[in-house]
């Protein structure tokens, strides 16, 4: 008898009719059933599918709504005049509608059947795809596809639901099954590993035993992966509102350390509190989405990276002589240098996670002016709250984030006295000033000019 990981996929797909599951139109966006609409009564097959079809069976509300059809892209931009093509990997269309965004893709073949072509197919020596353009039928596109819960179609034809490769048994069972041979799908498109770590997280899928097995083993393959495709997915890993469990499953399966190696080198070397305070920092960020409040990944990546800054300066003081402003500055340009060989951090952000590193010596900083120059700083806010995080694990700071916070709440004349009382000498050389210092001085008057007297003639 076959195991489940030898067994090839079920082609017959198991239906629910309108009546046996919950999905309404009324869920799906207007748009998408424009999309859906328009393909159907040209003649073509259209299916809402994937994540959106499977949030729906949950009883969550879908982000996105994604389309497939038997339509090619070229069939799908002459029904769209709202329609752009995009992709080399693999062909998609945009619908466009102002800013929303309906995605089509026609249904996926069997790449190794044509792979002769290498303007159709192309695969690298480690296995991984690099062009996919081969079209097929909705049973091949539903093998092609990563996961069991992803393979399902919502037909709008009739409304009724299509699940192959047991998806519906396995949403019903809460497990997360990848189909196909797990290693080979990974060796196609190692990002499918920490999908699989997302749709655990976010959605409380168990990962099943055969789907988790080859990831440690295969983790380093995320090397193989442009770093600009893995900032987009990073974002998705820790912007969901289940950051901190999402990032224990990435260091439960060693993938982690793929994505930020600065990081994970430090934390590699026993220090427990770098760890500490990213698990802090992705806390707060969850707490933050669950209250729809803003966040930004700015901020993120500055705790992600923080551990990696700090040792490295502490080793260019040690080693370089340097002085602490100069090192610190030569390890933020190092560690920033190093991770965007990873993961690539766009210089809109990487030029605000500058400032919050940068800010945190200076909230150390009282005397004079300063303070009230630090809060007309742009990013004071985002500092400022970096440092409260930081205070949460180091008792020194607790007092410096004591004092920002009572600054910023009290009145102008309570801030002008607060202000002077980490500098006890210089308001006492102060109080020796005389009191013409006190009230400003009148400016003098130039005397006037007498007219010049005329010459006799």
């Amino acid at each position: 008898m076959l195991t489940r990981q030898q067994e090839a996929l079920p082609l017959q797909p198991v239906v629910l009719t309108r009546d046996q599951h919950g999905i309404s139109r009324r869920q799906i966006s207007e748009n998408a059933l424009k999309v859906l609409y328009r393909l159907n009564k040209a003649g073509f097959e259209a299916y809402l599918v994937g994540g959106g079809v499977r949030d729906l069976l949950l009883g969550r509300q879908p982000k996105d709504f994604d389309v497939s059809t038997n339509a090619t892209p070229e069939q799908i931009k002459q029904l769209f005049s709202n329609c752009r093509l995009v992709g080399r990997r693999f062909r998609l269309a945009h619908v466009l509608f102002g800013r929303d965004v309906i995605e089509v893709a026609t249904f996926r073949g069997h790449h190794h059947q044509v792979n002769t072509n290498k303007n159709v197919s192309s695969q690298s020596s480690e296995g991984m795809l690099l062009r996919d353009n081969v079209y097929g039928t909705i049973e091949e596109d539903a093998e092609r596809r990563d996961f069991t819960v992803n393979a399902l179609y919502y037909n709008i034809a009739d409304f009724s639901v299509v699940g192959f490769a047991n998806g519906i048994k396995d949403l019903e069972a809460r497990r997360l099954e990848l189909i196909g041979d797990p290693e080979t799908r990974y060796r196609e498109d190692p990002v499918r590993m920490i999908r699989a770590v997302r749709f655990s997280a976010k959605l409380g899928l168990t990962i099943s035993p055969r789907t988790e097995a080859p990831i440690q083993e295969l983790a380093p393959l995320l090397s193989d992966i442009p770093p600009a495709r893995l900032f987009e997915e990073t974002l998705k890993l820790f912007l969901a509102g289940h950051g901190l469990e999402t990032y224990r499953q990435l260091q439960q399966y060693g993938l982690f350390a793929p994505l930020f190696p600065e990081a994970a080198e430090v934390m590699g070397k026993g220090n427990n509190r770098y760890g500490r305070f990213i698990e802090l920092a992705l806390t707060n960020t969850d707490e933050r989405i669950a209250q729809d409040m803003r966040v930004t990944p700015a901020f993120l990546y500055a705790a992600l990276l923080w551990g990696p800054v700090e040792t490295r300066t502490q080793a260019f003081m040690n080693e370089g002589g340097l002085n602490h402003y100069d090192a610190f500055m030569l390890a933020t340009d190092d560690v920033l240098g190093r991770q965007v060989k990873a993961v690539a951090i766009p210089r809109r952000f990487s030029s605000v996670v500058r400032d919050i590193w940068q800010l945190q010596d200076r909230l150390t900083k009282r005397n004079g002016k300063r303070p009230h120059r630090l809060l007309e700083h742009p990013k004071f806010r985002a500092g400022y709250d970096f440092l409260l995080l930081r205070a949460e694990l180091d008792p020194r700071l607790k007092e410096l984030a004591e004092w920002w916070t009572e600054f910023q709440v009290s009145n102008p004349v309570d801030r002008q006295t607060q202000h002077r009382q980490p500098q006890a000498r210089g308001a006492q050389q102060g109080q020796a000033n005389t009191a013409s210092d006190a009230e400003p001085r009148k400016p003098r008057k130039r005397p006037r000019r007498r007219p010049r007297r005329k010459k006799d003639a």
